[in-house]
């Protein structure tokens, strides 16, 4: 399967016995399930602390704190692959109906207006959780229906912040 990261750096990614095979290279990794989205890793002697900040399943993509800094995953695997080659790649069976806070934290600022029609990566707001700035963007184009939050407010993780119609 192929994992893009911060939508940057792109990985072939596959089980292996001992771990991980990555870019065909296996790797030793030593984890340990730690339960809520925890996760405990030590890779050529080096410790991890990975949390699963939020997950969309349908889209195949997932923000991952390692270490305290966060990361945008997006999975692509054979399937995915295969609509690709058949050219169907850019129908969506479930299209995006809302924005919920990753984590909680304090919102900084709303970059976008109800009515407005927003494209996949625009920015959305600035979400500010444990003293860092943390820029929202939106994972698919989409009109703004309803903005529940304003600039100030605090927020709980999975809190619906923005829908779309």
């Amino acid at each position: 399967m192929n994992v893009k990261v911060n939508d940057r750096y792109n990985f072939d990614v596959e089980l292996a016995p001992k771990g991980l095979k990555v870019d065909g290279a296996e790797l030793e990794i030593d984890s340990a399930e730690l339960g809520g989205g925890h996760t405990h890793v030590i890779y050529q002697n080096k410790s991890y602390n990975i949390e699963l900040v939020s997950e969309d399943k349908a889209e195949k993509r997932s923000v991952v704190k390692v270490n305290g800094t966060l990361y945008e995953v997006a999975i692509e695997d054979q399937y995915d692959l295969l609509l690709k080659q058949l050219g169907l790649d850019n129908i969506k069976a479930n299209k995006m109906k809302e924005i919920k806070a990753p984590m909680p934290g304090l919102v900084l600022n709303v970059v976008v207006q109800e009515g407005q029609e927003v494209n996949k990566g625009d920015n959305l707001l600035v979400l500010e959780a444990m003293k860092m700035e943390n820029i929202i963007k939106s994972p698919d184009s989409g009109i703004v229906k309803k903005i529940l939050i304003t600039k100030g407010d605090k927020v709980e993780k999975n809190e619906v912040l923005i829908q779309f119609s």
